[in-house]
């Protein structure tokens, strides 16, 4: 499982955000709150936690980056534990195993008391909104009513996926900071130097990230090459051996069976999406599955369908619609 961004510090998002965070502290014009945009999985909340180290008083590691920490560092451990007491981070909670589908307003609510409070151990209180797009209504409301009197020495980082679906309100209120996909060769180096595979496995894992440094790092495994392969060979090839997907579908028992699944499925989406863009105007069918496929996940965990059963029809629908593009 790829760490949390709280425990990622040798993975450096944007530098050029970094610097342009690390220049607007120095200058004395440090923003009360920043909107860190961009796509999921590009390292926005990896950022939000490297700023929270610097502004709760980590010693420096510019090794790993203009706002690089060193792990050992007393703050970064306080930080990894979850117990800084001039930090607090909002995401969406998981009780019984299912985590909730939005931040509540009561998580919201927290931030008026945190911010009412002088910072305990550090210069700052920070606290981090993972992500602000989580936040439902009530909770928007209770957040922008912080943004509206700026705290004291507090510092908020609200992550968003979608920007545009934020309260104006909310947006206007923060400064941006705007994160990008790495390269292919970028993301390749990242996953290389930070796990035990090749380069080739490295650059094959690059591609199907497709700019994400998060899902680069989840992918990272044996695990995911071997299903990747898996799914282009079921697209590419001719009929698809029963007892090859019957044993597959043996493996999507438990909680480690579904992560499975959803892999296997992701990779498999991919593969379709991959067939539809290359079969161009006569992609329609290709493109069509792609969608289907693409749902599935989704639709599987909310009605607790069977795996092996899904799989199954993921798989007819397969083999009808390589006849119908035949």
């Amino acid at each position: 499982m790829s760490p949390h961004p709280r425990d990622r510090f040798d993975q450096m998002p944007a530098e050029a955000a970094e610097r342009a965070f690390v220049d607007a502290r120095d200058r004395g014009r440090l923003h009360h709150a920043w909107l860190l945009c961009g796509p999921e999985g590009i390292g926005k909340a990896t950022f939000a936690y490297r700023a929270a180290r610097s502004l709760l008083g980590a010693r420096s590691d510019l090794s790993r980056g203009p706002l690089g920490a060193s792990p050992g560092d007393p703050v970064s451990q306080l930080i990894s534990a979850q117990s800084h007491p001039d930090l607090l981070a909002l995401e969406r909670l998981t009780e019984g195993g299912k985590t909730k589908k939005s931040i509540s307003v009561d998580q919201a609510r927290d931030l008026p008391e945190f911010f009412s409070k002088s910072p305990s151990q550090a210069p700052y209180r920070v606290a981090i909104i993972d992500a602000a797009d989580d936040l439902n209504p009530n909770a928007a409301n209770a957040l922008l009513k912080v943004l509206e009197e700026p705290p004291e020495r507090g510092v908020l980082f609200l992550v968003t996926h979608a920007p545009g679906r934020l309260l104006p309100t909310i947006r206007s209120r923060c400064r941006r900071l705007t994160f990008s996909a790495l390269s292919q060769p970028a993301l390749a180096d990242l996953v290389e130097r930070q796990t035990e595979l090749s380069a080739d496995e490295a650059a094959r894992i690059a591609g199907m990230a497709r700019g994400s440094p998060g899902a680069a790092l989840a992918l990272a495994t044996a695990t995911s090459l071997t299903l990747d392969e898996l799914a282009r060979r079921w697209v590419a090839g001719g009929p698809i051996d029963a007892a090859e997907a019957l044993s597959v579908a043996d493996g999507f028992r438990g909680a480690e069976g579904q992560a499975r699944f959803e892999a296997l499925m992701d990779r498999l989406s991919a593969a379709v999406r991959e067939r539809a863009l290359d079969a161009g105007g006569r992609g329609e069918a290709w493109a069509e599955l792609w969608g289907r496929l693409s749902d599935l996940p989704d639709r599987a965990a909310a009605v607790n369908l069977d795996r092996a059963d899904l799989l199954a029809a993921a798989l007819a629908d397969l083999g009808r619609t390589k006849a119908m593009a035949a």
